[in-house]
């Protein structure tokens, strides 16, 4: 009987994962991973946010427990707390010193999840890890999940082709309603739990309290890029994303005002009048940290900007330094910091981090 390893989050994916591989006739073993300290600027205590006053992480673990328990499977628990902050922490803070917007969960995957996570599984005799992504291997390619909306191979495009080796993606051929409705029928306790959302390490905390655990903040001008004029302050150049609406609290029609840049030398957050401001637009970005999980180096394919973002359609020129020029036609809010992750229908190729966003060949001064 081969052996299986799969990461148990005490969510209803993973738990439903592990159902579905002991109906294959796998043996399963559970491990959870402890990747945050939530010791550390505990403010959950006192949340009425949350159940029992516990922190997340252990809510998750005790959840994965329950599961695990329910269906007979052996659960391991295992830390890499110290790991986590190394590689995807303080990732995540430089990113932000340099005024770009990360993504940490990309990070995880490639440092933590299927990296510590599989060299730990072996030591347990796997053949195989499987986690609750929604995603699909076939012959070698990584597939997008067949739900649309739930798709996470946005977030695994910086994961090598070793990597995804001998992993299992269950829940990838089903959709999201199907995953509960199996939760449901095994009675477990995760079947009606709520999807995590935002940064895992955050959690339900406030963004900006958080950080100022960790970064400075750098008050400043918030300007009217049309008519240089100063319209409020900002909290932190940190604390903003190109095209982020809400939470500006400039005042008078602060409701149609989007941020469309930051200057770190002068620290000042730039906001433009209405979503379909010119500022907002680009026509192509340079893509640095460049990762492909295919063989394919297209000239012509798709691109996502964003993990929530649609299909654009791009033209791709490979540069001798190994980054690559993306071109499109008027995309909104592509963000430097953010991941380009690229597809040829179904198939994820990879991805890499957006270093610079252009319009007609020039570097936007105002977007770092």
């Amino acid at each position: 009987m081969k052996k299986v390893v799969i990461g148990m989050s005490g969510g209803v994916d993973s738990s439903v994962a592990a159902i579905l591989l002991q109906k294959e006739g796998y043996e399963v073993i559970g491990l959870f991973m402890r990747n945050w300290d939530s010791s550390i600027n505990n403010d959950y205590l006192g949340n009425p946010n949350l159940n029992n006053n516990i922190c997340p992480q252990e809510d998750d673990y005790n959840d994965a427990k329950a599961v695990c328990e329910k269906l007979n499977i052996s659960l391991h628990r295992i830390d890499f707390v110290k790991e986590y902050w190394n590689y995807v922490f303080t990732y995540f803070l430089d990113e932000l010193k340099k005024g770009r917007t990360p993504n940490p969960d990309i990070m995880c995957n490639k440092y933590i999840k299927f990296d510590l996570f599989i060299k730990e599984a072996k030591k347990l005799g796997a053949d195989f890890i499987a986690t609750g992504h929604y995603a699909r291997l076939v012959d070698g390619k990584l597939l997008r999940g067949i739900d649309s909306n739930k798709d996470q191979t946005y977030f695994l495009s910086q994961l090598s082709k070793e990597q995804l080796e001998n992993v299992l993606f269950p829940v990838g051929n089903l959709v999201k309603s199907e995953v509960r409705d199996i939760a449901l029928k095994y009675d477990l306790i995760t079947a009606k739990k709520k999807d995590s959302t935002g940064i895992c390490f955050i959690g339900e905390r406030n963004f900006k309290e958080f950080l100022k655990n960790y970064l400075p903040a750098k008050p400043g001008d918030v300007v009217d890029i049309d008519t240089k004029k100063i319209v409020g302050k900002h909290e932190g150049l940190m604390y903003y994303t190109i095209g982020q609406r809400k939470g500006l609290n400039i005042g008078g029609n602060s409701d149609k005002m989007f941020v469309v840049g930051k200057d770190l030398n002068t620290n000042t957050l730039y906001v433009a009048f209405g979503e379909d401001n010119n500022y907002l637009k680009s026509d192509s970005c340079v893509v640095s940290n460049m990762n492909f999980i295919s063989n394919e180096r297209p000239t012509n394919c798709t691109a996502k900007f964003r993990y929530r973002g649609k299909d654009i359609d791009v033209n791709l020129e490979y540069l001798e330094n190994g980054d690559l020029m993306v071109r499109y036609n008027n995309v909104k809010a592509v963000t430097p910091g953010q991941a380009c992750v690229l597809y040829l229908g179904e198939e994820c190729l990879g991805g890499g981090i957006i270093k610079e966003v252009r319009k007609n060949d020039n570097k936007l001064w105002y977007l770092l």
